[in-house]
């Protein structure tokens, strides 16, 4: 599971970048582009944790769908949620999909990412951009960003490592906690979560 959130880090960080591109690049220029922008600015304020938070959170709001993906994680059970609800879920899964990647960066800051594929969604306005990440001494990892077109931007809407998705990892353990606790007691602990994660 470490190495999936690191991996993780390594491709949110490769694949998102400012509102400037979003509108005019395809999903394969985004994530070329961002690769050596993003990793970049990691390595020049490494030093300075809340800076480089406040940067890449900036950088990934205007590329991300968290409503699509919080929606997704959730399953079914969006749908029985109330519109207070979806908000509260969305935002705490935001922040969880922030920090986890965020507490990895300085250990993958070294990554190299190469483009490998383009290939078509399930529908026209969708594309997947499949890369390869190498880290020094260690064996090229796959990973897949799935896009979705709004209008002129596209955003990424799923993340996957090694084939597994970002999405599903966390829909089976999204449909126990709520079984059990309700919506309510989903948000709860992912609030909990994050701000232990945020005291760090």
């Amino acid at each position: 599971m470490r190495k999936f959130f690191g991996m993780l880090a390594i491709l949110t960080a490769c694949t998102f970048t400012g509102t400037s591109l979003a509108a005019a690049e395809t999903p394969e220029q985004l994530v070329r582009q961002s690769s050596r922008d993003v990793l970049e600015i990691i390595r020049k304020n490494e030093k300075d944790p809340v800076k480089v938070r406040e940067l890449v959170d900036a950088r990934v709001a205007p590329l991300a769908d968290y409503t699509r993906m919080t929606q997704l994680a959730a399953g079914r059970h969006w749908r029985s949620a109330t519109p207070e609800q979806q908000q509260a879920l969305t935002r705490e899964f935001r922040t969880m999909l922030v920090r986890t990647y965020l507490s990895a960066l300085t250990i993958y800051k070294n990554a190299q990412v190469e483009v490998k594929s383009v290939r078509a969604g399930n529908s026209p306005s969708e594309q997947d951009v499949r890369t390869e990440v190498t880290l020094p001494g260690e064996k090229p990892i796959t990973l897949d960003f799935s896009f979705e077109k709004n209008g002129q931007d596209w955003k990424v809407y799923d993340i996957s490592v090694g084939g597994v998705s970002f999405i599903n990892n966390h829909r089976n353990t999204f449909a126990s906690v709520i079984r059990n606790d309700g919506i309510d007691g989903l948000i709860k602990q992912l609030a909990s979560r994050n701000a232990s994660t945020g005291n760090k």
